[in-house]
Order: structure tokens, then C-alpha cells, then sequence
């Protein structure tokens, strides 16, 4: 009678299950679909991030270049007080310089009279007049005497007048010559800053493109979001009702078996009042058929275990030869490192450092090597073309000094010391310029594209921002 009952309530599971086919089909093709847009989800996010990324990355860049901008401009501010103090220079030499002819000429006015008086209107006779008039020998040597020191006085003043020109001509010409130099760092500084204020025009530009690509991706996320939220709903109704038309089924086909038992139960108590038969010990008849022999086969196979949902319990993997570790984890020897592999590893990584130094005079005699080689704005190349920074640089990196790219970085590399203190090989820092320091106030430095690397005979020629030490 049990097995009755249990073949009875597996039809009507059965049927049931058939009624609510269609809504599980629903279900399934709703999570393959929640599992697309989970991914286009993810995707959108990490599309965002990656935005998100590359905007920064131009935010940092952009940063970067107003900071370069500032400090140009703050270098053209500085050029143009070194020019106007260069023109102040030039104004008052030019007046030295005049002062000095007026003097020269004066003093040559006066020569020319006294030597006109002496020797061109008198001639010989002068010197008869002299001897006439003197009273006697050591008079006229006297006046003789007094004649030559008059001249030589007369040339030793023109000649250092004439000296005093030259002088100031010279430096007339180095003042000139420095306010040129000046003035074209300044027009290179200037045609820096309109390309900086370029970069960050586009980059602005680019990261504008991009705040409105994440805006979109942003949207596209919340539209997936919203989707995934009612396929998550949906799937949940559908399971709850998958789950209470199961349930609804079990229900229905517990009573219909208990319904049918007990009709078997009442047939069977007739059956016992009408004639003689063999119950166990159960109270339900015993019949002696085949069917009782295969029910006796079907109940008695209990070598196969099944857990608490009737599904058989699989027990052929428990033999599998597999070591673990004292936390449960699977040992695998072909994926561990033995040590003394990771030893070498480390010693592999530590053979490729090195380090370097020099001294500040082998520092000045490398640098000076490349004396007369071109100044390229932008460029490393001690042989090719460098920039001031770029110079130092280059120079440093052969004594293992690694050195920041910009003029303005290096200002702050080392330490700081007073020019007096100034020692060869200490760095020269100006406004956007940087020089590598000689001794005896020279410094050589990639002056400007008209000179190239060259050596100045004057480190204080234009206004010292700094003085940095670094070996």
C-alpha cells in the first residue's frame, strides 16, 4: 500500500510540474538575460573608471603646465627687470663715456696750444727766447725741464683718457651684448608660454570630451541598473510562484493519498471480516505475488545512499589520492618556488643597481667639453643639442646624480648655499635658467641658440635666484 501511495504522489508532483513549465522557461530566459546585462553593467563601470582615469591623468597634466606656466611668466618678469636694469647700465656709461671725450677733448685742446706756443710759433727761436731770458745755465735747464714734464704730462693724460674711452666702450659693448642675450631668453621664454597656454587649451578640451563620455556612460549605467532591478524582480515573482504552485501540488497530492490509504485501509478491514488473511506487522494484509518479491528487491537495495531530496549520494571521488596541508589546502609541488631559486632571483635583482659620483671639479672639467656644442630648447643631448636643464642634467647623469628635467625643479635639488660659498660644480640657479658654477665667479651653461654651451666670465651677470650643492 506504501508504494501505492508514493507512486500516487509522484504523478501529481509530476503534474504539477507540468502546469508550471511555461513559467520556469520564463525564469530561465530572465536569468540568462539578468546575466547579459550584469555584464554590460560591469563593462559601463569599468568604462567609467577608465574615463574617470584618463580625465585625471589629464587634470595632473594640465596642473602640471599651468605650474610651468606660472614659473615661465615669473622668469619673463625676472628677464625684464635684468633688462631694464642692463638698459640703466648702458644709460650710464653712455654719460661716462661722454664725460670721458668732453675731458679728453679739453685736455687735448690745452696740449695742442701749449705745444703750438712752444714749438710751432717759436721754432727754434723759442728756445733762443729761453736761453735769453733764463739767468743762467740751471734757469734755462730748469725751463727746459719744466717744457719736457709739461709735454710728457700732457701725453700721459691723453693716453689715459684715450684708455678710459676704450674702457668704457667695452663695457658699453658688454652691456649691449648682455641685454641681447637677455632679451632673446626672454622671446624664447614668451614663445614658451604660448605653447604651454596651447597644451593646456587641448587638454581642457580633451578632458571636456571626456566628462561628457563618462556623463553617458553614467547614464547607460543607471538605464542597465534600473533594468537589472526589474529582471530581479520579475525572476523573484516567478520563483515565489514557481515555489507556491510546488507547494500547492505537494499539498493536494498529500491528500489525495491520504485520501486513497484510507480507502484502502476501509477495504482492507472488510476484506479482514470476510475471510482469513495474514497482516504484518504494520496491520496492512500480506500478499504472497511476484509483485511482493520485486517490491522486496525494489526496498532492499539500500547499498545506494541518497541525501534528504531523494538524490543518490555519489561516493566514487572519496578515494581520490589527492595531499593537503594543514590548513586543507591541495599541495601542488610543480607550482612551489624552491629556495634556493628565490635566492637567486634576489641576487639577480640585486647585481643590476649601481652608483655613481664625482667631485665638483671633475664635475667642471666634463662639463666643458662640450664647449661650443648647439643650445636646443627641449633637448638632453651634450653632443646634439641641449637646453640649459636639460645641460645640467645630462652633465650630472655621468656622475650617477639623477637630476629633475626643469630649471625650475633642480632649484630645489641639493642643498642651499650662499654664492660667496660658491664652490665648483655647484648649480647656478637664476629665474627659468641654471648654470653649472666654475670658481672665480665663471659658470658654464647652455646660454641661447646665437651661442650654444659656453663658459661666462660672470656668474652674477643676471639676478641669482639660488646656489645648490649636490656633490
Amino acid at each position: 500500500m506504501k508504494k501505492k501511495i508514493v507512486c500516487l504522489t509522484l504523478a501529481l508532483l509530476m503534474t504539477a510540474s507540468q502546469a508550471v513549465s511555461v513559467s520556469a522557461s520564463r525564469e530561465d530566459d530572465l536569468r540568462e538575460e539578468q546575466a547579459i546585462t550584469s555584464q554590460q553593467l560591469d563593462a559601463t563601470y569599468s568604462r567609467m573608471d577608465e574615463l574617470a582615469n584618463a580625465k585625471a591623468q589629464l587634470e595632473s597634466e594640465i596642473s602640471e603646465l599651468d605650474s610651468n606656466l606660472v614659473n615661465v611668466m615669473v622668469s619673463i618678469d625676472t628677464l625684464k627687470n635684468d633688462i631694464s636694469n642692463k638698459e640703466v647700465d648702458i644709460i650710464r656709461t653712455k654719460q661716462d663715456l661722454a664725460k670721458a671725450q668732453k675731458a679728453r677733448d679739453k685736455q687735448y685742446e690745452s696740449m695742442k696750444k701749449r705745444i703750438q706756443c712752444l714749438y710751432e710759433q717759436g721754432g727754434d727761436s723759442a728756445w733762443f727766447q729761453m736761453m735769453l731770458n733764463s739767468e743762467d745755465l740751471s734757469d734755462l735747464l730748469t725751463r727746459a725741464e719744466n717744457t719736457q714734464q709739461m709735454y710728457e704730462q700732457d701725453r700721459k693724460n691723453l693716453d689715459k683718457y684715450v684708455k678710459t674711452i676704450d674702457e668704457v666702450n667695452n663695457l658699453k659693448t658688454q652691456y649691449e651684448s648682455d641685454k641681447a642675450e637677455l632679451e632673446e631668453m626672454k622671446s624664447s621664454y614668451e614663445e614658451q608660454s604660448y605653447t604651454l597656454q596651447y597644451q593646456i587649451d587641448q587638454k581642457k578640451s580633451e578632458s571636456a570630451d571626456y566628462e561628457n563620455e563618462i556623463a553617458y556612460a553614467q547614464q547607460q549605467a543607471t538605464e542597465y541598473a534600473n533594468l537589472l532591478a526589474e529582471q530581479t524582480a520579475e525572476i523573484q515573482q516567478l520563483e515565489a510562484e514557481r515555489i507556491a504552485a510546488e507547494e500547492e501540488a505537494r499539498r493536494q497530492a498529500e491528500e489525495e493519498a491520504a485520501r486513497q490509504a484510507a480507502e484502502e485501509a476501509a477495504a482492507a478491514e472488510e476484506a479482514a471480516n470476510s475471510e482469513d488473511v495474514e497482516y504484518d506487522e504494520d496491520g496492512n494484509p500480506v500478499e504472497n505475488t511476484d509483485e511482493d518479491t520485486d517490491e522486496d528487491n525494489y526496498e532492499g537495495s539500500d547499498d545506494v545512499e541518497y541525501d534528504e531530496d531523494g538524490n543518490v549520494i555519489d561516493n566514487a571521488q572519496s578515494g581520490e589520492d589527492v595531499e593537503y596541508d594543514e590548513y586543507g589546502n591541495v599541495i601542488d609541488s610543480d607550482n612551489t618556488v624552491s629556495k634556493e631559486d628565490y635566492e637567486e632571483e634576489q641576487s639577480s635583482d640585486s647585481d643590476n643597481s649601481s652608483s655613481g659620483s664625482g667631485s665638483g671639479s671633475s664635475v667642471v672639467d666634463y662639463a666643458t667639453q662640450f664647449v661650443g656644442n648647439p643650445y636646443v630648447w627641449g633637448g638632453t643631448s651634450l653632443t646634439s643639442g641641449a637646453d640649459c636643464s636639460g645641460f645640467v642634467q645630462s652633465v650630472y647623469a655621468n656622475f650617477g646624480v639623477s637630476l629633475p628635467r626643469t630649471s625650475y625643479e633642480q632649484q630645489n635639488c641639493g642643498t642651499e648655499v650662499s654664492y660667496a660659498d660658491a664652490q665648483p660644480g655647484d648649480l647656478i640657479c637664476y629665474g627659468g635658467h641654471v648654470a653649472i658654477y666654475m670658481g672665480n665667479g665663471r659658470i658654464v651653461h647652455a646660454s641661447n641658440s646665437v651661442d650654444g654651451i659656453k663658459i661666462s666670465d660672470n656668474a652674477a651677470y643676471r639676478t641669482i635666484v639660488s646656489v645648490r650643492r649636490l656633490v
